[in-house]
């Protein structure tokens, strides 16, 4: 795939031209306060105790959005956490998979929750829970949910997505006693680390963003020739009557808006020749983060995450995850 987007000296200075809701953080605390006035105790249970030893692995449950019950991998080293606590976030389509998966970081010391995203997992990793708004999504599926109920901002599905993220961050800490944690993902799951960082900052240390999806939609849905940003407008294309409303709702859920509440410690990566989140809506989120913040810039590099960079976060996350 040839360089498609913006050339590399216009990159670092790019900025959105979307406009911000002027009730942005209002509505976000709104939706944060009904979801935590529902909120149940997690649960743990033990899973597989011989099969993952020393590591202690359990099949987590925890309130999200609406009180649905959200399920997540909790895994620690023996006698807990000694170099910090992790939050992950999984990419499109894809599940909490199996622990089998997410075993570096706890080997290395870190506790780690792994979030399911909910009405997903059908596709590339397997997930366990169901997208429960409407009654019918019960279960994990192998779905495209870009446009589901994006009509109305307190519809959508990426508003029932961040509301989890943020309360798997909540539950990260309430387990583990810790103040304040680092929060990861790739693609889809980069965009709910911006988010998580964004709508609880004071919980979020040092957050690690790898090719991140649901940054600037609105350029992205107009410039990449892969999904999962063409299913909005193969869908506005006939329900011409929504454009307007659909703009608006994903106002409310663009990383490149909220990124502007960071205050963690931020490592993002962003491929030259990415096809599915275009390197400019990657800069446009990391250009509005004021914080201390480092960005990998892969010339040669899709949709995907180098080796190398593994690495680069693993040192990132020992400076700045104490």
């Amino acid at each position: 795939m040839p360089w498609y987007d913006l050339p590399a000296e216009q990159l670092k200075d790019y900025r959105t031209g979307t406009q911000e809701p002027a009730d942005l953080d209002r509505w976000w605390q709104g939706r944060l306060d009904e979801t935590r006035a529902m909120a149940s105790e997690p649960t743990l249970t033990r899973y597989e105790a011989g099969a993952y030893a020393p590591l202690e692995v359990y099949d987590a449950e925890f309130s999200g959005a609406g009180g649905d019950r959200i399920r997540a991998w909790y895994l620690r080293p023996a006698g807990g956490p000694q170099a910090g606590v992790v939050v992950k976030f999984i990419g499109y389509g894809g599940g909490r998979g199996r622990p089998a998966d997410h075993v570096l970081l706890p080997a290395l010391g870190y506790a780690l929750l792994v979030m399911d995203t909910r009405g997903q997992g059908g596709r590339w990793s397997t997930g366990a829970t169901g997208d429960h708004a409407d009654g019918w999504h019960a279960g994990p599926e192998n779905a495209n949910v870009m446009t589901r109920g994006i009509a109305r901002p307190e519809d959508y599905y990426y508003t029932r997505l961040f509301t989890d993220a943020v309360r798997a961050v909540e539950t990260a800490c309430a387990l583990t006693g810790a103040e304040r944690l680092a929060v990861t993902g790739i693609s889809q799951g980069g965009g709910l680390a911006l988010a998580a960082a964004a709508l609880v900052p004071q919980l979020v240390a040092v957050c690690h963003a790898d090719v991140p999806f649901l940054c600037d939609i609105q350029r992205g849905i107009t410039l990449a020739p892969e999904a999962p940003y063409t299913e909005v407008p193969e869908f506005l294309a006939q329900q011409v009557d929504l454009v307007p409303a659909a703009l608006d709702t994903l106002r409310y859920v663009d990383c490149a808006l909220l990124a502007r509440r960071i205050t963690a410690r931020c490592l993002l990566s962003a491929g030259l020749m990415d096809t599915v989140c275009p390197p400019s809506t990657v800069f446009a989120a990391y250009n509005e983060i004021s914080a201390g913040k480092q960005i990998a810039v892969h010339p040669f590099t899709g949709h995907d995450v180098p080796g190398a960079h593994v690495e680069r976060q693993l040192r990132h996350l020992r400076e700045f995850l104490a």
